[in-house]
């Protein structure tokens, strides 16, 4: 038997003929150039601590920005600050459910009460309010005065 030749090729052929890419994707624009620095023990100490303070994820990142002069910025957590704060959430929402819990007993007070006996007791509830909102009014001031002093030392 005699076999005649095609003129398409097989399969096998088209596999041998295009390998197929394999593994990643090649970068657009490789990095192929590598620096080296030597640092003595003093300057390590000082390029560690700017490192850690602008919180780049990467060494090579943050020297090549401070090398080429984009800027970066150095974030500082007050850890006082930030406590001062929360306490001071925490108080504003306990004030809001004072303010809930007020009118909830000033209904109360009109529907359970006589008038006189109403009165007596609001009387006694309007003082303690007085005092709750001198003291709210010296949290603002003090409040103030941290923003103040906080903003001095940022600039």
């Amino acid at each position: 038997m005699f076999v005649q030749a095609s003129a398409e090729p097989n399969s096998f052929e088209l596999c041998r003929a295009q390998p197929k890419m394999r593994g990643r994707n090649p970068k657009l624009n490789p990095k192929t150039h590598c620096v080296m620095v030597r640092f003595d023990d003093e300057e390590w100490n000082k390029f560690l601590t700017m490192y850690e303070e602008s919180q780049v994820y990467a060494k090579a990142v943050f020297l090549k920005a401070h090398f080429f002069g984009q800027k970066f910025k150095v974030l500082k957590v007050d850890k006082t600050m930030v406590d001062y704060t929360t306490k001071l959430s925490d108080f504003h929402a306990q004030f809001r459910a004072i303010g809930t819990n007020y009118n909830q007993v000033v209904k109360e007070l009109r529907c359970h009460f006589s008038e006189k006996k109403a009165m007596a007791l609001l009387y006694k509830l309007e003082s303690c309010t007085i005092e709750l909102v001198k003291l709210s009014r010296e949290i603002v001031e003090l409040s103030r005065e941290i923003e103040k002093c906080y903003q001095s030392k940022s600039d």
